[in-house]
């Protein structure tokens, strides 16, 4: 069996800052470079392509055709398990076996339950050395909503926030913008631009109005926007509905509002009520992973975010923190009061980056992540 090669990591790399150069664009597939290379060269690259195109093993070999080049005895190195079924596109495991590498190097495995190692097997029968695992976090890291929705049924969600160094994210008479400054507001809409799905609540939509799209960075996909809005009052003027699609979970049923909005784009989800005016979050959470929603981004005031901490709908935490002090207002979130430290909802810090004049911290539940590390290392058996 061919052994590994040292550079294995450079070129696996290599294809990881590919497959985050289409970071905007692929959903609901996953992220994924690829990278063929024999001899020290790179024979041809590529990373998957929007829906209904080419998946990141393809583009490669279109790439090294184009190049001249015969791929036969190179090695692959590829972020994401190739396909082995037939979707929008043939599979991408069938393409490589008659492609002739002599090997294919592979981050992660597919969670995907139609892949899920079905691909790694069709290589190694067809003599192909596979080397599966290489910078597994650093892949998983790209595609956490893929696998989170693969293994769970429910999509990666992250909340974002912004709030002074005492934790203050609005003064009491509601004034809020603006707490953190351009760079930060600008690092947010990457943080959208890569989502499936923007959240809010109601109260936000009324308080400040807003659009909840993409404006800060470039990108050719906008994400669908979404409200969780219990007794179905959205305003029919708001500035969210823009012809873009919108989709609003209430418990309330107003079928006359509802043929409104649709002839909009928006449309009405009606779900069981967890307590009397309360949308059920976890549900609505189950609902987007029905629908191929992997990533989730929540923007939404102190009532929404802490609903969703306390219904454990929340993986991940994106905080914004400007070097002020804004002494007695209002908080972040809005959860229950405990008595034991034992019932906080705690999280482990994973980043730490300077954004202009602010800083931006990510957390995350430990144990939604290895959940989905776990999972892959029974891909990858």
């Amino acid at each position: 069996m061919s052994q590994p090669d040292p550079l294995d990591p450079t070129w696996m790399r290599r294809a990881l800052a590919l497959a985050r150069g289409v970071l905007y664009i692929t959903s609901p597939n996953p992220r994924v470079g690829c990278v063929i290379v024999r001899d020290g060269q790179v024979l041809g690259e590529g990373a998957t392509q929007p829906p209904g195109g080419p998946h990141a093993e393809i583009v490669a070999l279109r790439d090294a055709a184009a190049r001249g080049h015969s791929v036969a005895g190179a090695t692959f190195y590829v972020t994401l398990e190739p396909c082995s079924h037939f979707g929008r596109t043939p599979p991408c495991a069938d393409a490589l076996v008659a492609a002739q590498p002599a090997r294919v190097v592979i981050a992660m495995g597919d969670p995907n339950p139609k892949v899920n190692g079905r691909g790694i097997e069709r290589l190694s029968k067809a003599g192909i050395a596979v080397h599966v695992g290489l910078c597994q976090e650093e892949a998983l890291e790209l595609n956490p909503g893929f696998a989170s929705r693969m293994h769970r049924g429910t999509p990666w969600t992250w909340l974002k926030l912004a709030a002074s160094l005492d934790g203050r994210s609005a003064l009491h008479n509601g004034m809020s913008q603006w707490i953190t400054g351009p760079e930060a507001r600008a690092d947010g809409h990457h943080w959208r631009a890569r989502s499936c799905v923007v959240l809010t609540g109601m109260g936000t939509v009324l308080a400040d109005d807003p659009q909840l799209n993409v404006r800060e960075v470039a990108t050719p996909r906008q994400p669908r926007k979404a409200v969780v809005d219990a007794r179905f009052a959205l305003p029919e003027n708001a500035r969210l509905i823009d012809g873009a699609e919108v989709l609003v979970f209430t418990v309330r049923s107003d079928p006359a509002k509802a043929e409104r909005l649709a002839r909009r784009n928006v449309h009405t989800i009606l779900m069981p009520a967890q307590q009397p005016h309360r949308v059920d979050l976890p549900g609505m959470m189950r609902w987007l992973g029905e629908h191929d929603v992997n990533e989730v981004h929540v923007e939404a005031g102190a009532g929404l975010s802490g609903a969703l901490l306390s219904a454990h709908c929340v993986d991940e935490l994106l905080v914004y923190l400007a070097p002020t002090l804004l002494g007695d207002a209002a908080g972040m979130v809005r959860m229950p009061m405990i008595d034991h430290l034992d019932a906080a909802r705690r999280f482990e810090f994973i980043d730490f980056t300077r954004v202009g004049s602010d800083a931006r911290l990510r957390a995350r539940v430990a144990a939604s992540w290895q959940s989905l590390v776990q999972g892959l290392a029974g891909e990858t058996r």
